[in-house]
Order: C-alpha cells, then sequence, then structure tokens
C-alpha cells in the first residue's frame, strides 16, 4: 500500500495553467484551502470540471457559507419562493387587506433573503447554520424590535413555502434563527430610556413649530395619532364645529373616536389653509399635503428598482430638524411616534385604560370587549381632558 501511495504521489498532475486556483491533493482531487478549511472540487482527470465547480461554490465557501447542492432538478428555488409569496401580497395588497406599507415590508425581507442564500438556492438546501449565520450578520444592523419583526416575517415566507407546496418538508430553522428573548428586549428599552416628551419639552416644540406641524403635533399629543394616522386623516373625518375626530386607525381598522381641544381644532383650520394643492386628486380629501404636493407618508416603487417598494415619510425628518433646533435631545425613539408613548402614558392617569385604549384604536382580544357595546363620550373627554390639564396646566 505504501509503495502505491507513493506511485500514486509521483503522478501528480501539474496545474493546467499558471495562476489555476486549485492543486492537486494527494488523494486524487483538486483542493483548495478556504477559511481554515480543505475543499474538494474534482478529480484530476478533469480540471476544468473541478474549476467550475469552484467558481460556483467560492462566494460561499468564503463567506463561510454552505454552497447549495448540485442535484437540484426541479427543486423550489429563494426565486420561486420569494415571486409566489411577493404575488400573493400583491393580491392582499389589491384587496385592501394589505398596506402599501406591510407590502413593502415583506418585499425588502425577500431581497434579504435573496441576498444572503442567492436566487438559484433551492429551499431544501438551506441548513440551520445559515440561518445562524444569517441571523448574526441581521443582529449587527438592527435593534432587538426590528430583528424580531424580521426574522417573524422570514420565517412566514417559508411557511407560505410549506403551505402552499412549493416544498415537501417544513424548513429546520435550529435553534438559533428566533426573535430576542422577552428579557433583552426589556434591557434595550431601559437602555433607551423612555420614549416620550415631558409637557415643558411639548410646549417648547409647539411653539416653535409651523402652523401645520403643530397641527400634527397637537393631534398626536390629543388623540395619541401616530405618522400614518396624520399622513392617512380625511378632512371628513374632522367636525370642527363640535370638536371631534372619527377616524378608524390605518394599521388595524380599528374605529376611534376622540374629543378634540380648542387648540386643536384652531391648529387644523390654519393648517387646512396653508395645504398645498394636492398633485393627485386622490388625495384632495387629506387634511395635510406634502410641499410637492404629495401624501406625507406614502409608499412607492424605488427608482432603481421599481419592483421594491420603498417608504417615503416627510414627517419624521421635519419633527427631527425641529429637536435639533431646539437643541432637545432626540435619544433613539424619541421621535414624531413618541407622541403617541406619551399620550398612552399620560392618558392613563385617567384610570379608565378602556376608554385610553378606545381613543388610541388598540386591538382589544378580550372577553368585555366581545361584549362592550360603547364607550361614552364623557369618559372619552375625560381622558383628553387629563392629558390637556397635563400639557397646559389647567382642564378643558
Amino acid at each position: 500500500m505504501a509503495k502505491s501511495s507513493v506511485s500514486r504521489r509521483k503522478q501528480k498532475p501539474k496545474k493546467p495553467y499558471d495562476g489555476f486556483p486549485l492543486w492537486p491533493h494527494p488523494s486524487g482531487r483538486w483542493c483548495k484551502k478556504v477559511r481554515g478549511r480543505f475543499h474538494y472540487f474534482g478529480p484530476w482527470s478533469d480540471p476544468e470540471g473541478a474549476l467550475e465547480r469552484f467558481n460556483r461554490e467560492w462566494p460561499y465557501l468564503s463567506d463561510g457559507r454552505t454552497p447549495p447542492s448540485t442535484n437540484t432538478s426541479g427543486a423550489c428555488t429563494m426565486r420561486t419562493l420569494c415571486n409566489s409569496f411577493l404575488t400573493s401580497k400583491a393580491h392582499k395588497l389589491e384587496a385592501v387587506e394589505l398596506s402599501r406599507r406591510s407590502f413593502g415590508d415583506y418585499h425588502v425581507i425577500c431581497q434579504r433573503l435573496i441576498d444572503e442564500f442567492g436566487r438559484d438556492r433551492p429551499i431544501d438546501d438551506i441548513r440551520s447554520d445559515g440561518f445562524r449565520r444569517f441571523r448574526a450578520k441581521l443582529a449587527k444592523t438592527m435593534g432587538p424590535v426590528a430583528l424580531g419583526n424580521t426574522i417573524v416575517r422570514c420565517r412566514s415566507a417559508f411557511k407560505f413555502a410549506h403551505d402552499e407546496q412549493l416544498i415537501n418538508h417544513p424548513v429546520h430553522f435550529g435553534q438559533s434563527f428566533d426573535k430576542p428573548s422577552a428579557t433583552t428586549l426589556r434591557r434595550a428599552r431601559h437602555e433607551a430610556g423612555p420614549k416620550m416628551f415631558e409637557a415643558d419639552e411639548l410646549r417648547k416644540i409647539l411653539d416653535a413649530a409651523d402652523p401645520i406641524m403643530r397641527a400634527m403635533i397637537l393631534l398626536a399629543a390629543n388623540c395619541g395619532f401616530g405618522n400614518s394616522d396624520v399622513a392617512n386623516l380625511p378632512i371628513s373625518a374632522v367636525d370642527f364645529e363640535n370638536g371631534w375626530v372619527e377616524f378608524p386607525r390605518p394599521k388595524t381598522a380599528v374605529e376611534r373616536r376622540c374629543p378634540l381641544w380648542a387648540e386643536t381644532v384652531a391648529a387644523l383650520r390654519e393648517a387646512l389653509a396653508r395645504r398645498p394643492e394636492p398633485k393627485d386628486e386622490a388625495d384632495i380629501k387629506l387634511c395635510f399635503i406634502s410641499k410637492r404636493g404629495g401624501r406625507i407618508v406614502r409608499t412607492k416603487p424605488g427608482q432603481k428598482n421599481e419592483s421594491r417598494m420603498v417608504t417615503v415619510n416627510t414627517v419624521s425628518p421635519a419633527f427631527a430638524r425641529l429637536l435639533k433646533n431646539l437643541d432637545i435631545n432626540g435619544r433613539k425613539g424619541r421621535n414624531f411616534y413618541a407622541l403617541r408613548h406619551t399620550f398612552e402614558t399620560i392618558g392613563g392617569e385617567s384610570k379608565d385604560q378602556v376608554a385610553v385604549n378606545a381613543i388610541m384604536g388598540h386591538v382589544d382580544s378580550s372577553m368585555a370587549a366581545t361584549y362592550r357595546e360603547r364607550i361614552s363620550d364623557e369618559r372619552l373627554k375625560a381622558v383628553t381632558d387629563v392629558v390637556h390639564a397635563w400639557l397646559f396646566g389647567n382642564a378643558e
């Protein structure tokens, strides 16, 4: 055996040409050391085939990933999954069962999956180590909440593949591809600090805001409105004479009714008087229009890739500039949406959480909500009176 081994070593071929990336291993195969490990690409007798396999697998090996199997005839690829998944979501978008923003989020997820695993990677060929590395990469650029949301959406795409029988077996993610723990979320929230504004800060912001931004801020402080709420608020939802707004929350379609402060009504009237002319006739009904005549929060196709949806939000950057000009600490999470946190926190001092939830538009799946048919206007007004007194120093 020793003689045969020596004979075989003596017969090792030379590289086909200078610069050939592989070298002949004594085992009779072309070899390359990648990331500290030996990888084999074919017999000495087929250097061209070995080079072809090396070029195919090199992007994966150099990144520490497992290359796809070569025996993939008829297998469902990442391209097939993402196209089918997004087509399904597009149908829900057309049926108004899914928001444009959510559709854009799913599109981003599919692009991330393709960037990570490749368009032609068979779904059945992805192993738990690949998901583990993917999660570690995401965690470097995302906070715990965003990471958790991304993982949930990724899992939903692979569940879709099994439910639609694109693959024969459920994908095995392993134990690492999971959402951050509740402890991690609590720790991150503690480190970020409270996501709300104090009364003196909010009064300072209102005094410095332009008329249109002032109206949006007052709606957020008065009714717990978020960015999408003010962006989609129709004029018809506001009862200017009696001081009420009735507008279902865009995210959940939960009905909301909220009493408006005199300050909010006056600010809305002024904002409407200064509103730019909408470019789209469908936007004429809205309370707020951007300086360029579009919706202040909207989803549109990307400039470089029209199939990729991007969200345009003019509220957040304008509010951030306002905080910066006032030298108010804009720590992480202290943005326009933090005004919604502020309303929830201060409104809770009314000791009527049911009324607070109704104004906020929270989904209530409790048994009590099943039987509750209405909440009186007096209870709703009691909540907004507490917030008004906190902000302005007197009850309305």
